[in-house]
């Protein structure tokens, strides 16, 4: 990037922070740009957060599960074609999955979670009270069976691993990471540990599991809201808490090779449309992709953007048409659009400014 268009990128990434940061609904944001060199970096906060403020990461966990899932299968542990009665009894797995009248129970695979692709509803969606809008009222305390239970009796979307299908469903990634404790025989949080927080020096950024372990508040509408019990509840799919600067050193090092061998993502690089956000929003093995290229994206930008979104309102991708890094959160439950919406703008920006 040449220095004159380093001076314009960073006075348009200034302009669009604050008229993003200006909404009625905004009330703590953090934006954070660098490119893959770390030569050119740019980062603002607003409303007391800054790039070193711990925030919830949401969904973002997922990247977390997805590294630890690639280690064990690098090693030999653990295989995209191992089914779940190698991990689950009858407990969990009885029922879990009907569709059309047949059972697919024990045909569900370990590839079929990681890629969504297992047919599972919304589990946070589902129901006139679902658990979205139980966790505005009160600070949910959950377990894995809690989310299984509304698995079985809610309608499922499609047999697992049908061909070109994915459909959301933070189901998956809880039971990917109970697969993780059984296999490593320790705490997520500790697997999380060994394979990206010690390799990466991460000083901040952890699984809440004590009630002593501090979680960060998101805002409904005005409402800053204390979830704790919620986050300890959901590790795996979107209980970790991290600073914008320490996501960026993870998602760098997720993308670039650094945490396994980056050759995996052939495998990982298999798409399927899901629900939220289409045409545009697709899944692979463990994490999302904005196709951003034509017609498909008003914002007409070349490429894609790769990594994931939470519902706290944080984002972390990789736009690698320029090379660039994108990290935030606008710390807004009730405007869930902004995650995908800011990243798309700040692509725009990359595409309109950077040769």
């Amino acid at each position: 990037m040449r220095e004159e268009e380093k001076e314009i990128f960073a006075t348009k990434l200034e302009e669009l922070f604050h008229k993003s940061s200006n909404s009625s609904l905004i009330y703590e944001t953090t934006m954070h740009v660098e490119d893959g060199s770390g030569d050119f970096s740019w980062s603002k906060g607003y409303g007391g957060r800054t790039v070193d403020s711990i925030m919830n990461l949401a969904s973002i966990t997922k990247l977390f599960t997805t590294s630890c899932v690639v280690n064990l299968l690098q090693q030999g542990k653990l295989s995209l074609e191992d089914k779940l009665d190698q991990f689950f009894g009858a407990d969990i797995l009885d029922g879990l999955h009907c569709y059309k009248g047949k059972d697919y129970s024990h045909e569900i695979t370990v590839g079929n979670l990681l890629f969504q692709n297992s047919g599972f509803p919304d589990v946070f969606a589902k129901g006139k009270d679902n658990l979205n809008k139980r966790m505005i009222r009160e600070d949910l305390k959950l377990t894995l069976e809690d989310y299984v239970k509304i698995a079985k009796e809610n309608k499922k979307k499609f047999a697992p691993g049908t061909p070109g299908k994915a459909h959301y469903s933070d189901l998956n990634f809880e039971l990917l990471g109970k697969i993780i404790e059984q296999i490593e025989g320790s705490s997520l949080h500790d697997a999380f540990k060994k394979y990206v927080f010690l390799p990466l020096q991460l000083k901040h950024t952890y699984l809440p599991e004590k009630d002593s372990d501090y979680s960060a508040k998101i805002y409904f509408k005005k409402e800053a809201l204390d979830r704790s019990n919620l986050w300890r509840s959901i590790p795996a799919c979107g209980g970790c808490m991290s600073t914008s600067v320490e996501v960026m050193i993870f998602l760098k090092a997720f993308f670039k090779g650094q945490l396994f061998d980056k050759s995996i993502f052939k495998q990982l690089r298999k798409f399927a449309m899901i629900q939220y956000c289409p045409p545009l929003g697709q899944y692979g093995g463990g994490f999302v992709r904005l196709n951003i290229s034509g017609i498909a994206s008003m914002y007409r930008c070349k490429g894609e953007l790769i990594g994931h979104m939470g519902g706290s309102g944080s984002y972390a991708y990789y736009y690698p048409e320029k090379d660039l890094f994108f990290v935030g959160d606008v710390n807004q439950f009730a405007k869930p659009g902004e995650v995908f919406i800011l990243p798309l703008k700040l692509a725009k920006l990359a595409n309109k400014f950077i040769s």
